[in-house]
């Protein structure tokens, strides 16, 4: 009995681990856990909880019984100087290109057959930018009214925004001399204009017979929201910014276009709709028909807090509110659908935009490594924040509550200030920003921030 023992002395000091002996009445038994396998009992106990609590709250984005899958609080803005990701891979990209050289070297001269590359609309989409162009109308008249009552602060010295009549304390200012305050912004009462933005770009009459603008041509042709171009070339006919409508197809000639069309023919297409069949003030949104007019001139100027409204007036924003929430989602969904089409560039290090084929030529560009270019911008496919500008704001439960804290940012949620505005004015939370917002997590006080792992 005592080699026994001191046997399994020797193999704890070994191994480093607890023994727990036991004494019962006429027998000793002897019980050795190693010190490894107590460590993964935790870890798996840990690593099993832990999948416990993002099953509930984070579900899979391959799940076909969740419908919107998990969002996470958006990054951080890049650093100026790396360039913006490529929504297409560079591998596939050049395969394309290569695809593309060989087959122009295979048939020089050959007729462009899918719209809209061919000079032509899409006609499914002619609908859809009529729609896209009305939803941005009643997004801007219904924000127009609600930022008189739900306040909209911006910084002075950077591109922050915050909704809430106490701006917040979380130091994210990049604006100049921003290391003397520590970071720290500096609110003044903000408008329509900081709530979101539509970048500009170049109007093209001819997508596809002059898809460029030149370096002398940047004062003649005008600048629109980048938008409202994207519905012009849909489909969309405004008086003020004309465009070349087709009925036949271009040709393409060791990959340039030539366009056969007489004049007369010319000149008959842009007296008549290229797309008879297609009624542009149809609309499918039950939503959109309703006429804004009748919640305007709610609120008066001198009106500035929810609390002033009686029971009709809240009724009459909260109703203002999902009809604007409800243009936004239009025109965003609208404008994607879009974009799968018809072909939207943007610079890789700055936010310059063009919608068409190819980007302008202008020698603008101020932006990182714009020296090796010429001031030329380098080109790339954009996505939908180019051409409409979220501006994710950090969300605030109580308007009239503490203004957020430097040392909680963690806890706290964004959304697009959009959607910001129109949920403090009664409008429901959508569903795909629940967790975007973190509307689940329970912020600790600010004297609780110590006790808090």
């Amino acid at each position: 009995m005592g080699a026994a023992a001191l046997g399994i002395g020797s193999s704890l000091r070994r191994c480093s681990a607890t023994s727990i002996s036991r004494r019962s009445a006429g027998d000793m038994r002897t019980t050795v856990i190693f010190s490894q396998l107590s460590i993964l009992n935790r870890l798996s106990h840990r690593l099993n909880s832990s999948l416990s609590l993002t099953s509930n709250t984070m579900p899979a984005a391959e799940d076909p019984d969740d419908g919107f899958p998990y969002s996470d609080v958006p990054n951080p803005s890049r650093i100026k100087s790396e360039r913006k990701p490529y929504v297409t891979p560079m591998k596939i990209l050049i395969a394309r290109a290569k695809a593309e050289k060989e087959a122009r070297k295979a048939q020089p001269c050959r007729v462009l057959e899918e719209p809209p590359e061919n000079g032509l609309l899409v006609p499914e989409l002619v609908e859809v930018a009529h729609r896209v162009y009305r939803a941005r109308g009643h997004l801007l008249s219904g924000l127009s009214q609600l930022v008189r009552v739900i306040p909209v602060l911006r910084c002075e010295l950077c591109n922050e925004v915050h909704i809430g009549y106490v701006g917040h304390e979380i130091r994210t200012c990049t604006g100049p001399n921003s290391w003397l305050r520590s970071a720290t912004h500096v609110w003044k009462r903000g408008g329509v204009r900081d709530v979101f933005r539509f970048p500009k770009c170049f109007h093209l009459y001819d997508r596809v017979g002059k898809p460029r603008v030149g370096h002398d041509e940047r004062f003649s042709v005008p600048r629109i929201p980048a938008i409202v171009e994207l519905c012009i070339q849909a489909g969309l006919n405004l008086e003020k910014y004309p465009t070349k409508r087709r009925t036949k197809p271009v040709y393409c000639i060791e990959g340039r276009i030539a366009d056969f069309e007489s004049v007369a023919e010319e000149n008959e297409s842009e007296r008549k709709c290229s797309f008879q069949n297609v009624n542009p003030l149809i609309d499918s949104s039950s939503m959109l028909i309703e006429p804004v007019e009748k919640i305007q001139n709610l609120v008066e100027n001198r009106i500035s807090h929810m609390d002033q409204l009686n029971d009709e007036e809240r009724n009459k924003v909260r109703d203002l509110s999902k009809l604007t929430l409800a243009s936004w989602f239009e025109m965003m969904s609208g404008a994607k659908k879009i974009m799968e089409k018809y072909v939207v560039n943007t610079c890789g290090y700055c936010p310059e935009v063009q919608v068409g084929p190819k980007g302008h030529k202008l020698r603008m560009c101020k932006a990182s490594k714009h020296q090796s270019r010429n001031g030329l911008h380098a080109w790339q496919q954009a996505t939908l924040d180019d051409i409409v500008d979220p501006n994710y704001v950090w969300h605030v439960e109580d308007l009239n509550g503490p203004a957020l804290n430097n040392n909680l940012k963690r806890y706290y949620g964004k959304a697009p200030a959009v959607v910001e505005l129109c949920v403090h004015a009664g409008a429901p939370v959508p569903d795909q920003y629940r967790s975007m917002m973190r509307l689940d997590v329970v912020s600790p006080e600010r004297d609780e921030v110590d006790l808090v792992a």
